[in-house]
Formats: structure tokens, sequence, C-alpha cells
């Protein structure tokens, strides 16, 4: 096989950057991230600041939210989980102040990427719709018993990307919004962005032809391979596309 050079496509890639009705309504609009807003100058947050603050023994007036994120997430997370380095900075946070702080996190990819907007995970449907398109090319190549042209196609994106496209499949949306006022409810949401978008992730669609299928709508199955690996699925071909009819037919731009 031989594999053709890369080729930038920043439409299809970071389709966030070219979906206008996504920039005016949330990526340009300061009231977007009210509840973000909302958090970090809420109760939980501004316990975290008063204590870093004792600790440091510096003015409460010197430290802010951000501050305090890049603290923990930069200075001591980002060290320990990447280079298994424990900073200082870590010994200045506690598991009740991690898990506030991964809330506020939550909380700006819920309302910038996540199910927070509608058009936050509409805007990835240019991308949904041409993976199913060069699903649906393999298998009508395969049923003309031709070889099928692209046995691999490789897209490499950002953690926008993938988060975007996870929520416009529906996956990881709670039955209540994340708010600035109900932290203590969602403390076993499915919204993690920690957990469905770490470091490193990845979603695979493997393509399968299986000659043992009872009947041609069966002989293609699809199995999904997310970094979250609880929401491995294998199901036939026809019966995803069913699942997604309505969307797959919204997103056509042909």
């Amino acid at each position: 096989m031989e594999w053709g050079p890369p080729r930038v496509n920043d439409k299809l890639m970071r389709f966030f950057d070219h979906c206008e009705k996504f920039l005016v309504e949330v990526e340009k609009n300061d009231s977007a991230l009210y509840h973000v807003e909302a958090f970090k100058n809420g109760p939980e947050m501004q316990k975290i600041i008063k204590k870093v603050a004792a600790i440091l023994q510096v003015p409460v007036s010197d430290l802010n939210a951000d501050l305090i994120q890049v603290a923990f997430f930069f200075s001591c997370s980002f060290d320990l989980s990447i280079r298994d380095i424990q900073s200082p900075w870590c010994d200045v946070f506690d598991t009740e102040d991690a898990k506030v702080l991964e809330y506020l996190n939550d909380l700006k990819q819920y309302w910038k990427r996540g199910h927070g907007y509608a058009i936050n995970s509409w805007s990835s449907c240019t991308l949904f719709n041409d993976i199913f398109r060069h699903l649906d090319e393999a298998v009508e190549q395969r049923q003309k018993s031709q070889p099928v042209s692209s046995p691999a196609i490789f897209h490499f994106g950002h953690t926008e990307m993938l988060l975007s496209l996870l929520s416009f499949m529906g996956y990881f949306k709670d039955k209540e919004p994340l708010t600035a006022y109900n932290y203590k409810e969602q403390m076993h949401r499915q919204f993690r962005s920690g957990h469905i978008v770490p470091y490193v992730s990845n979603l695979i669609f493997v393509l399968y032809h299986c000659d043992w299928a009872q009947t041609p709508a069966r002989q293609y199955q699809v199995q999904l391979l997310p970094s979250v690996h609880s929401l491995e699925t294998v199901t036939a071909y026809q019966d995803l596309k069913d699942h997604y009819r309505d969307i797959l037919q919204s997103c056509r731009t042909d």
C-alpha cells in the first residue's frame, strides 16, 4: 500500500473555526461562558482561592481563579501526569480542591465544545458525514468485488474536535446541564472531559466484512473504539446508519 502525502484540511478538522453560527453564538460571544465565569466567582472556587492565599501568605486580592487553574493544571497535574514529577504546587491542593477545579474545566468544555449549546456539536457535521462517506465507499467497493481504495484513513486534530464529535454522536450527555450552581448534584456526571479526551485521545471506526452473516444487512459490522473503553461497540453497519439517519441526512452538503 502506498501512502499519499498528508493534507491539511482545516475546514474538516477545525470545523469550529469555519462555522459562522458557532463563531457568533459561542466563540465570540462574551456571555456564552456565563456559567464558567459564575463558578469562578462562586463559593467553591472562592474557598480555594482564600485557602491558597493563606498558604502562600499573600493577599486574597492577588489571586484569582485563572491563576489557581495555572498552578493546579500546568504546574501540578501536567507534571505529575506527563513527567511523573510532583511539583511543590501539588502540596497546596487536596482532593476536594481537585474535584472543584475539574468541574470548572468541565464547565468550559461543556459550554464551548460539548452539550451546552447545540451548535457546539453540530459544527462537526461535515466531519461526521465524511466518516460515513468513506465507510459507504468501502462497502460499495467490497460489494462490487473491487479492492477497497482507502483501506485506512487517519485524521489528526485537537481535543476540541473529538469532544465536539463525541457530543454530536450523543455520548456523555447528562439529564441536567452542567451549571455554575449544581456542582454537588453533578458529582456523578457523565461529562468528565479529562476522562473523555485525555492527553492522547482517539476514536476509531473499524469496518468488518463478515461471511457468516445470515443476511446482507449483517455482512458489514462496525466496531467503535474510543479512548473511553467502556464505550466499545460492535454493531451492524446498517444499524449504525439507521441510528444516525436523521443527522446524516441533515449533514449532507452535496
